[in-house]
C-alpha cells in the first residue's frame, strides 16, 4: 500500500495511462519486437535456396540500380549509350536493362520491406541515429556511405548478398574474400562512425 503511494510510482502510472489514452485517441498501436537476428539469418539462407531454386541464380543488389541507371540513360541519351563502350557491353549482355532479375527481386525487397513495416506497425518517417548527432548529419553520412558502397559494390563485382552471401554459398574464394573485406572494414572503421549511433 505504501509502494502504491510512492511519488515515483503515481508518476509512472500517470505517465501510462496518458500513453494509453493518447494511442487509443490517436489508433495508434505499439510497434511489434525486430525478429530475433539468428531466425533472421536462418531465413535469410532459405529465402537464397529458393532463389537458387526459382531463377537458377542467388540474391543481388547493386545490379538493379545500374539496370535502372542503363535504361535511363539509353532512353535520355541514346547516342552515347551507342558509342560508349560500358553500354554496349552492357547490353551485349542483356536484351533489355529492366527485364532483369535483380530489378524484380528488389522492387519486391521495397514492396515486401513496406507491408514488414505496415503489419509490425513501424511504417513512418523517422532518421535512425544516435541521440549526440543530428538528422543532417546522420542523412548526410548516410548518403555518402551509400555512394561509396555502391562504388566498391561496382570495383568488387558485386555487393553484400551478390557477391559475398551468393558467393559464399556456392563456396566461391571471392565471395569468402568479400564477406571478410566488408565486415572487416566495417570493424576497423566503426570507432570513427560511433558518435553517429551513441
Amino acid at each position: 500500500m505504501i509502494r502504491n503511494l510512492h511519488p515515483l510510482y503515481i508518476l509512472k502510472q500517470v505517465q501510462d495511462d496518458s500513453k494509453k489514452q493518447i494511442e487509443k485517441q490517436y489508433n495508434m498501436k505499439e510497434p511489434k519486437k525486430y525478429m530475433n537476428p539468428y531466425l533472421g539469418g536462418v531465413l535469410l539462407g532459405l529465402v537464397l535456396i529458393v532463389a537458387f531454386w526459382v531463377s537458377g541464380r542467388g540474391l543481388g543488389a547493386s545490379g538493379a540500380p545500374k539496370a535502372a541507371l542503363v535504361a535511363g540513360i539509353e532512353t535520355i541519351a541514346p547516342s552515347h549509350t551507342e558509342s560508349a563502350l560500358f553500354y554496349q557491353e552492357y547490353k551485349a549482355a542483356h536484351a533489355h536493362p529492366l527485364k532483369s532479375w535483380l530489378v524484380f527481386e528488389m522492387l519486391g525487397v521495397l514492396v515486401g520491406g513496406f507491408l514488414s513495416g505496415a503489419l509490425a506497425g513501424r511504417l513512418k518517417f523517422k532518421v535512425e541515429k544516435g541521440p549526440n548527432v543530428t538528422s543532417k548529419i546522420r542523412i548526410i553520412f548516410a548518403v555518402l556511405g551509400g555512394i561509396l558502397f555502391g562504388f566498391g559494390s561496382q570495383l568488387g563485382r558485386g555487393c553484400t548478398s551478390g557477391s559475398a552471401l551468393t558467393g559464399m554459398s556456392v563456396l566461391s574464394a571471392g565471395g569468402f574474400v568479400t564477406m571478410a573485406a566488408i565486415f572487416g572494414t566495417a570493424f576497423a572503421l566503426a570507432y570513427f562512425a560511433r558518435k553517429l549511433w551513441l
